[in-house]
C-alpha cells in the first residue's frame, strides 16, 4: 500500500543541494510539506521559497541546533511524519595521508549526524506512526582505498537503521536505509575534479560499482522507497546483488583482485594528489 505524502511533513537534512534538494523538490511535487535543514542558508532560503517550505540552518553534529530545527518545523507544520537523515561529507585521501581530524569529522557528520537527527525527530515521527530514512551508501558493503572513514560511517548508518527498525516497529514506525552508488552531485563531481586516481579507479570498477546515477533518478528512488516504506533502497537496484554477495566482495580474493587492478599504484597516486591539494575535502563541502 502506498504511503500517501499529501499533506505530510518531511524533514530532510543536507537539503541545500544534491540528493537532499532534489528529494525535497520531488516530495513537494507529491503534495508533501518540506522542512529543509542544512548549512547553506542562501540555498535553503531560495529552495524553501520555491517549494513553500520551511528551512533551518543547522550543523547535524550540533544537538542543540538539531533540536531547534525540529522544534521550528513542528511549530510551522504541527508535526513530522518522515525524517530523512541525508547530510554527509567525504574526506579525501587515505588514512595515512588524511589528517585524523578530517577522518573523525567524516564519521561525526555521516554517522553521528544521522543518530542525532533521528533522535531529535523520532518522538514526532513515532506520534505520526511515520517513516525514517537514513542515507547510507554502497560503501557500507563495498570497500575501496581512500574511503576508510566514509565506508566505516556508512556501514554504521546501515546497522543503526537495522536496529532502529526492530526498536520502533511496535510503535508503527518503519525504517529504511538507502544505498546509493556514485550520484552526480557536487560531492562526487568535486572528487572527480580533484583526483585523477579516482577517475581512473571509476573506469576500472566492475558493473554496477562503476555506475554514476543522475541525482534526479536517485531522489526518485528514495521517494519511492518512502512511499512504499521500504526497509532498503538501492540506487541502482542492481546494488542489491552486490550486498547479497557481501562475503565475496569483502573476501581475500576480492582484495587480491583490487590489488591486481592497480590498487597499490592508485593508492600512491591518490596520496600524492591529496598532498598537493593541501585540503581534506572537496571544494563545495561545508561544515567540514
Amino acid at each position: 500500500m502506498r504511503y500517501d505524502l499529501t499533506g505530510r511533513t518531511i524533514l530532510i537534512t543536507g537539503a541545500a543541494r544534491g540528493i537532499g534538494a532534489q528529494l525535497a523538490r520531488q516530495a513537494a511535487a507529491r503534495g508533501a510539506r518540506v522542512a529543509l535543514v542544512g548549512l547553506e542558508p542562501d540555498l535553503l532560503r531560495r529552495l524553501s521559497t520555491d517549494l513553500d517550505g520551511h528551512w533551518h540552518e543547522c550543523d547535524v553534529t550540533d544537538q542543540q541546533a538539531l533540536d531547534a530545527a525540529v522544534a521550528s518545523t513542528v511549530d510551522r507544520f504541527g508535526g513530522i511524519d518522515v525524517v530523512v537523515a541525508n547530510a554527509g561529507i567525504a574526506n579525501l585521501g587515505t588514512t595515512a595521508v588524511g589528517p585524523v581530524d578530517a577522518l573523525i569529522r567524516t564519521v561525526e557528520v555521516n554517522l553521528g549526524g544521522v543518530i542525532r537527527t533521528v533522535s531529535a525527530a523520532l518522538p514526532h515521527v513515532t506520534a505520526a506512526r511515520g517513516h525514517v530514512l537514513v542515507v547510507s551508501s554502497a560503501a557500507a558493503f563495498a570497500a575501496m582505498p581512500g574511503m576508510a572513514a566514509y565506508s566505516a560511517s556508512k556501514a554504521g548508518v546501515e546497522q543503526f537503521a537495522n536496529v532502529l527498525r526492530l526498536e520502533t516497529r511496535q510503535h508503527g514506525v518503519t525504517v529504511g536505509s538507502a544505498h546509493p552508488i556514485w550520484i552526480d552531485t557536487d560531492l562526487v563531481r568535486d572528487i572527480r575534479a580533484d583526483l585523477a586516481s579516482f577517475r581512473r579507479t571509476l573506469r576500472r570498477l566492475p558493473w554496477p560499482l562503476s555506475t554514476v546515477v543522475p541525482v534526479e533518478r536517485c531522489a526518485a528512488a528514495l521517494l519511492h522507497g518512502i512511499e512504499r516504506r521500504r526497509r532498503k533502497v538501492y540506487v541502482p537496484r542492481s546494488l542489491a546483488l552486490v550486498q547479497a554477495l557481501r562475503p565475496v566482495v569483502s573476501s581475500g580474493p576480492a582484495d587480491a583482485l583490487v590489488t591486481r587492478l592497480g590498487g597499490r599504484t592508485l593508492v600512491s597516486q591518490m596520496e600524492d594528489e591529496v598532498r598537493r591539494l593541501g585540503r581534506s575535502f572537496g571544494r563545495t563541502s561545508v561544515g567540514e
